[in-house]
């Protein structure tokens, strides 16, 4: 039997993890930081896929709460099979509409969060010889969206590398970068997801779940959701930065 760890796993990408993984059969470790809506989620999830459900109630922004799930990753008795570092935030507004800290509680779940949890895993992840570690990223991460973006350029970076140093001791590390998808996250921004975006870039939490771990399956370091995203990133690569700097408000009208 394996166990899952999924942070950011009452809503959104998260929650499709936690049932996408429940229903292969995996017990799971959800981390939120509300504990009513954990306490729902790991009900359903029990009762639809008659596995154990553990509820770990933390604001990773917090270093207490953050190290909590840490220690719950380190501990050699009950390992952790697969982390999934989901938990999200971001900022409607520029660099200089918002105050420092909120920036800073903004890297400290995309970043800071990402880097302890993994460096918690991976310890005895790499003893055992088996195991791996999903980072959610996004495709903002290869164009120029400022705080947001630089933060999930440092995951595909850090996952890239991981990959590369453990994947030969039976330990897999992929960065997953969807683009636009229908959950709570834009909302929460106040974003009108009609208006800020084309429909045609909107995807479902649910396919882009089943790609990711279809790809995380096959050994993949990074794992771009369908054929449009992908040919945006590639598109990147070619388009001069100024000219991408143009789209930076896309997303968050």
């Amino acid at each position: 039997m394996s166990t899952s760890l999924v942070t950011g796993a009452t809503a959104g990408i998260g929650h499709e993890f936690a049932r996408q993984l429940a229903a292969r059969g995996d017990d799971l470790v959800l981390v939120a930081r509300d504990t009513a809506r954990l306490e729902e989620v790991a009900a359903d999830l029990r009762s639809a896929y008659g596995i154990e459900v553990e509820m770990l109630t933390a604001d990773l922004t917090d270093p207490e709460q953050l190290g909590t799930v840490e220690a719950r990753l380190s501990d050699r008795d009950r390992p952790v099979d697969l982390l999934v570092n989901n938990a999200g935030f971001g900022l409607k507004g520029g660099f200089l509409d918002n105050d420092i800290d909120t920036e800073q509680r903004q890297q400290d779940v995309l970043v800071r969060a990402v880097l302890r949890l993994s460096h918690a895993a991976l310890g005895g992840m790499v003893e055992r010889g088996r195991g791996g570690v999903i980072n959610v990223s996004s495709v903002a991460a290869f164009l120029p969206r400022g705080t947001y973006s630089a933060a999930k350029a440092w995951v595909n970076s850090f996952s890239a590398w991981a990959h590369g140093e453990y994947a030969d001791r039976g330990v897999k590390v992929m960065a997953m970068c969807p683009g636009f998808v229908k959950t709570e996250f834009h909302q929460r921004l106040g974003v009108d997801r009609d208006s800020s975006a084309p429909k045609a870039l909107w995807l479902e939490a649910d396919r882009v779940v089943r790609d990711a771990l279809a790809d995380f399956d096959r050994g993949r370091a990074l794992s771009i959701p369908s054929k449009r995203y992908k040919g945006i990133v590639t598109a990147t690569r070619l388009v001069p930065r100024p000219v991408l700097q143009r789209f930076q408000s896309m997303g968050r009208k």
